[in-house]
């Protein structure tokens, strides 16, 4: 998307935001994933489930595939108040919303369990809630499974084979520096411009979970999937406060009802999405490659021992204790 289109896009959202047709309110939801993506999925059921609740009197617009802009942009735009509600990776927060950064920091979830059991409970609320100060409203996470490397010329089976490596990475500066304690150089730049930068080698690799290597197609470009599984950074869907405050109680109760359900659908939808990624970029000839974690924990171990006496270091150890 130019520059120019995003500008006009924010513009038509300035006039039209939490808009009413009709009688009928109208929020409008951009985010930048594919259609295909099992995210994408749980936001129309998101949607449909806020139309039925509301008897008709409610519904939600998807903008998928950053049609809005880009990722910052639309948190922007929702911070602001110009467009209702976005859904966003947790890591493209920590500029907003510092407390965020707990999800980048390497291998503090044991499982997935221990994972939802931290973001259902206090420590997850406290989390989500952290943003409200600053004009964004969490209404509830999505499961983004774990992420790992898959890269174009070589495997990733132990931290050294990282070395001279240029991967992208989302704008976080807990992605930034996971990465470079790996040995690698991180690379910025935005998920509509990745497939493009793949193909003219501008990165070697990139790093994220199996339904979005698979929906992106950037399988056709990197052969190689290593599963070290070195964060769990979930998806965030938040709402505009300003817009939130504008909704009556009853809207309000209908939309956190609803995205409340969509949460619960995507996790389920999640893990069968998650194999069938996996078996079709291994079809599509990607070889994947389950590597030992020891000698990723100890490269990453003296980012996590910075965290100590932060704020990150204190979620750090909440999280830790969550049986």
């Amino acid at each position: 998307m130019t520059r120019a289109v995003c500008c006009c896009a924010a513009a038509l959202l300035l006039l039209s935001a939490c808009s009413k047709d009709d009688g009928v309110t109208v929020l409008k939801l951009g985010h930048g994933l594919d259609i295909n993506h099992p995210v994408h999925h749980a936001m129309e059921y998101m949607a449909e489930r806020f139309e039925e609740k509301s008897g008709g009197t409610a519904r939600i617009e998807i903008f998928p595939s950053e049609q809005l802009g880009s990722e910052r942009e639309m948190n922007e735009l929702v911070q602001l108040g110009q467009l209702d509600m976005t859904k966003t990776s947790t890591a493209a927060l920590e500029s907003f919303v510092p407390a965020m950064a707990v999800f980048g920091v390497p291998y503090i979830f044991r499982d997935a369990d221990h994972f939802w059991k931290v973001l259902l409970g206090p420590t997850g609320k406290r989390i989500s809630e952290a943003g409200t100060s600053v004009g964004l409203r969490g209404l509830c996470y999505y499961d983004s499974g774990s992420r790992s490397f898959y890269t174009i010329d070589r495997p990733i089976k132990h931290p050294d084979d990282l070395k001279g490596m240029k991967i992208r990475v989302q704008e976080s500066k807990t992605a930034l520096a996971l990465v470079e304690n790996l040995g690698a150089t991180p690379t910025p730049i935005s998920w509509g411009e990745l497939y493009t930068s793949l193909q003219q080698g501008l990165v070697d690799g990139a790093e994220n979970n199996a339904p979005s290597f698979y929906t992106s197609r950037h399988y056709e470009v990197c052969r190689y999937y290593s599963l070290d599984a070195h964060t769990r950074v979930p998806d965030f869907l938040m709402i505009s406060e300003a817009v939130w405050q504008g909704l009556e109680p009853q809207m309000q109760q209908w939309l956190q009802e609803a995205a409340d359900e969509s949460s619960t659908y995507q996790r389920k939808l999640w893990e069968e999405k998650t194999q069938e990624a996996l078996d079709a970029v291994r079809e599509a000839g990607v070889t994947i490659y389950t590597p030992d974690l020891t000698p990723f924990q100890e490269k990453v171990a003296p980012m996590l021992a910075a965290y100590e006496g932060t704020e990150i270091g204190d979620l750090i150890e909440a999280i830790a204790a969550v049986e």
